[in-house]
Parts: structure tokens; C-alpha cells; sequence
């Protein structure tokens, strides 16, 4: 009778679980609607709609997807909804992992509250590239914690490979979506693997990675191939960075590329230095082109080669000097509704969008570490080092891992000091410290169940989850 008590207990608050999931999203989606948009969220609606060609200055793939929602819904602000969908979707699909694998209901509640925290909640509805890389990636975890979850149990092949299809989808989309997100991806890549196969051979491994560059490959062509996105040679902007900062005036004045190109690059040097612009030249000082950086990238390309060799002590100088305001002058942790446009977008809720800003401001004031770059760098380096040696010990490392290889990425390319570029890292070390607080307290257990955290459930005992087992039978021939 007990234990009857015990299972109908577990599954309310299964389906407890999921409501809480449910409301956060539609909170989320209310608060946010129809989208909070920047100049670049508002860029790729335009190009979503046709208004503008689509190019691939920003990630194609996001203006395609919310090309192909306004066509099924109507409506711009179906991108936002699909965002917290995802976010919340993934979420909870952890939650739920941590009910079965630890009988917490602190804990998995505690993993909804994630997104609820301020770093995190700040940018759920903004429609960035950055926010979607973020929910893909999470949203691999989820996979992968539904993998540590089976792994006490025998589970079909064709389950296996179907879960491992779909993290490679989410893996796969976060780097189209935010190409440096290769980085990122990786540890959770191997986290997947791992999650899935207790043993993987040789042969499994190739297939997934096999698998994953195909996930890669296949639509980066197809865009390529049937969108025709117009070719803007976006990552000169980095280059250009470097010229207008590193060399000076009188160098660029003798540099060897066409006088039209020289003559803006002077003109963009003396202004960024007039104006005190560390960065982000193509936009604060440039003369730009109607098409971007096509024209101008092959002579900044060659400058660039032929004189950061000689100029590596001020390169290495002023790529430190950003990355450093990066994670200590972290900005524009907020961004405030919709900016003004020709596109009838307007937020639809002024007093929810008050109530958002004044949280979001007001935790970022008096805890204003949660939005500055070193502090998610020190917890991801934490998480990486001393991930404990529990249950959870191997999603807590790859989160740390891929959040600070995150971080670090950005040194060679950051062309400003804005928190989106940490908002990864923010959301994965929030996950990795709940989970390393779960696995230093006690574990909960059934009545009637000794060892065992839930019998009926995943029947583990606590370590389980990152504990040796021998290989799947699909495993026990392969070449190692």
C-alpha cells in the first residue's frame, strides 16, 4: 500500500512538474510578446518577410525558420513562442530526469526555477541568435539526460540512435545558427555520446560524428544551394577591428590596397579614436557599403595577413583589452522591448515589458556579478576542475567545459562587450552548480526501497549515472 502511495505521489508530481513548465511558458510568452527585437532582430524579420533579400550577415537559418512560422501561423511573434517552447520544453525534460534519478522535488522544481533567474529570463523572448543557440544547446542536454536517465535499462537500438538524432538536431542547428558555437558544442556532443552508449566503440563514434558533420553539411548546402543568400563576407568586420585599432593612422595612410578602401580606413581610424570607439568600427566609424563588407573583404583580408604578423604585440594588446572589458565591463545585459521600426511591431504589454526591466535592472544592480563575463567564467572553470564525483559528475563537466571554452572563444573575434555573448555560459553554469548541489546533499529515497533511489524507475543506486558498466551487446565486438 506504501509504495501504491509512493508511484501515484511520484506521478502527480510528474504531471506537477510539467504545469509549472506550461505557466513559465506562457508567462514568458505574455511578458515577451510579440518578440523583444534589436536592430538585428528586426533585420531578420525583414528579410523573413521578403522586404529585404535574405543575406547571410546574420545566420540564414534563423530568418528562414521564422520565414516558414509567420507562413504557418501569421504572425512574427510565433519566433518567440517557439523560443520558450524550446527553453521551458528543455527544462523541464531536465526536471524530470533529476525526479527520476534523484526522488528531489527541491531539486527538479529547483531546475524550472533556472528560468526564472535573471540571467537567464532576460533575453528568453528576445529574438537573437544567441538566444537560439543557447535553447538548442540546452535543449541537447535534455537529450542527454534522458540518455543517463535509460541507462539502467535495456533500450532498443533504434531508441538509442532516434535520441541521439535529435540532440545532434538541436547541436546542429545552435552552430548554424552561431557559428562559434562550435566550441560549445563539442563537450556536449561528447556528453551525448557518452549519455547514450555506456561503452561507445570506435565504430560508434565515427557514425556520430559522421552523423553530426552531416546534420552540419546537409542544410548549410541546401541554403546555400536553394535560398541564395547574398554573400556580405560579414567575418572582414573583425579584421577591420583589428586594422583601425592595431595600426596607425600614418600606416594605413601607405597601406597597400585600393585608395578608396585606404581612405575609409583612415577615416574610420581617426574617428573611432575622436569618438573613444574600442570596437565595432563597421558600425561606429566606417563608411559602409549597400552590400556590406563583399567589396571591401578581400583587401582588408590581405591587409590584415600582411600586417598582424608584424604588429603582434599591439594585436595581442588590443584583443586582451576587449576580452577584458568583456568580462568586467559586461553591457547590455537588458534588451528594453522593441527598438522603434517601419514594421508595426510594437510591444504589447508596455506595463509587463516596466515590471521585467525594473527585475532584470534591479538584480543587476545589487547582484551584479550574475551579469559579468568573469564571474561565468570562474563558475565554468570551477565546474570543469571539481565536478564532484556523483551522479551528475559528467554533465557538470561538459556544461563547464563548453561554458568556458565559450567565453574563451570570443577572444580572437569579440566585436563587443555585450552579456549575450555569455548568455550561454550563463544559463549552462546555473544548471551545472544546481546539479553539483544535488549531488553533495543526501539522497532521497521510496519507502520500502533501501539502496535503490526509486524501484519501478530507473532502479540505481546513488553514482550510477557516471558509474562503469560493461558495453551494449552492440559494443562487445567492436574494435576499441
Amino acid at each position: 500500500m506504501g509504495r501504491n502511495v509512493w508511484f501515484q505521489g511520484e506521478k502527480l508530481w510528474g504531471w506537477g512538474l510539467a504545469a509549472v513548465a506550461i505557466a513559465c511558458c506562457l508567462g514568458t510568452t505574455v511578458v515577451f510578446a510579440p518578440g523583444y527585437m534589436s536592430p538585428d532582430s528586426l533585420e531578420q524579420l525583414r528579410q523573413a518577410t521578403g522586404k529585404t533579400p535574405l543575406t547571410d550577415w546574420h545566420p540564414p537559418v534563423l530568418s528562414l525558420v521564422w520565414r516558414a512560422l509567420i507562413a504557418v501561423t501569421g504572425t512574427p511573434s510565433s519566433m518567440a513562442v517557439l523560443q520558450s517552447v524550446v527553453l521551458w520544453g528543455a527544462l523541464w525534460v531536465v526536471a524530470w530526469c533529476v525526479w527520476d534519478l534523484t526522488a528531489s522535488r527541491a531539486g527538479s522544481l529547483a531546475v524550472l526555477g533556472i528560468g526564472l533567474t535573471p540571467p537567464v529570463l532576460t533575453f528568453v523572448g528576445v529574438v537573437w541568435k544567441d538566444v537560439h543557440a543557447a535553447a538548442a544547446l540546452l535543449a541537447a542536454c535534455a537529450v542527454a539526460f534522458v540518455g543517463l536517465r535509460l541507462r539502467g535499462r535495456d533500450v532498443a537500438p533504434a531508441m538509442r540512435w532516434g535520441l541521439f538524432g535529435l540532440g545532434v538536431l538541436f547541436l546542429a542547428y545552435a552552430m548554424l545558427v552561431r557559428k562559434n558555437v562550435f566550441l560549445a558544442a563539442i563537450p556536449l556532443f561528447v556528453l551525448l555520446v557518452l549519455a547514450l552508449w555506456r561503452a561507445p566503440g570506435r565504430r560508434t563514434w565515427a557514425l556520430c560524428v559522421a552523423a553530426l558533420v552531416a546534420a552540419l553539411v546537409v542544410p548549410a548546402v541546401a541554403i546555400s544551394r536553394i535560398a541564395h543568400p547574398v554573400e556580405t563576407r560579414q567575418g572582414a568586420q573583425i579584421m577591420l577591428d583589428d586594422l583601425v585599432h592595431v595600426l596607425t593612422v600614418e600606416e594605413l595612410r601607405s597601406a597597400d590596397v585600393p585608395p578608396d578602401l585606404r581612405n575609409r580606413l583612415v577615416a574610420a581610424a581617426e574617428k573611432c579614436r575622436s569618438v573613444g570607439a574600442l570596437s565595432d568600427a563597421y558600425w561606429a566609424c566606417y563608411e559602409r557599403r549597400p552590400d556590406g563588407m563583399a567589396r571591401d573583404a578581400d583587401g582588408i583580408t590581405s591587409l590584415w595577413l600582411s600586417e598582424m604578423g608584424s604588429h603582434a604585440p599591439g594585436y595581442l594588446q588590443y584583443r586582451l583589452r576587449l576580452f577584458v572589458g568583456l568580462l568586467f565591463e559586461t553591457g547590455y545585459s537588458y534588451q528594453a522591448g522593441v527598438f522603434p521600426n517601419d514594421l508595426g511591431i510594437e510591444v504589447a504589454h508596455p506595463r509587463l515589458k516596466a515590471g521585467l526591466g525594473a527585475y532584470i535592472g534591479g538584480m543587476g544592480a545589487d547582484l551584479r556579478p550574475l551579469f559579468r563575463g568573469w564571474f561565468w567564467l570562474a563558475v565554468a572553470l570551477f565546474l570543469t576542475v571539481r565536478p564532484g564525483r556523483g551522479r551528475f559528475s559528467l554533465p557538470i563537466r561538459a556544461l563547464g567545459v563548453s561554458a568556458m571554452v565559450y567565453v574563451l572563444g570570443y577572444l580572437p573575434i569579440m566585436p563587443a562587450t555585450n552579456y549575450r555573448y555569455v548568455y550561454w555560459s550563463a544559463l549552462a553554469c546555473t544548471l551545472g552548480l544546481l546539479l553539483l548541489w544535488l549531488d553533495r546533499r543526501p539522497t532521497a529515497s521510496a519507502p520500502a526501497a533501501s539502496d535503490a533511489v526509486r524501484t519501478g524507475s530507473a532502479v540505481t543506486a546513488a553514482g550510477a549515472v557516471t558509474a562503469h558498466h560493461p558495453a551494449d551487446p552492440e559494443e562487445q565486438h567492436q574494435p576499441r
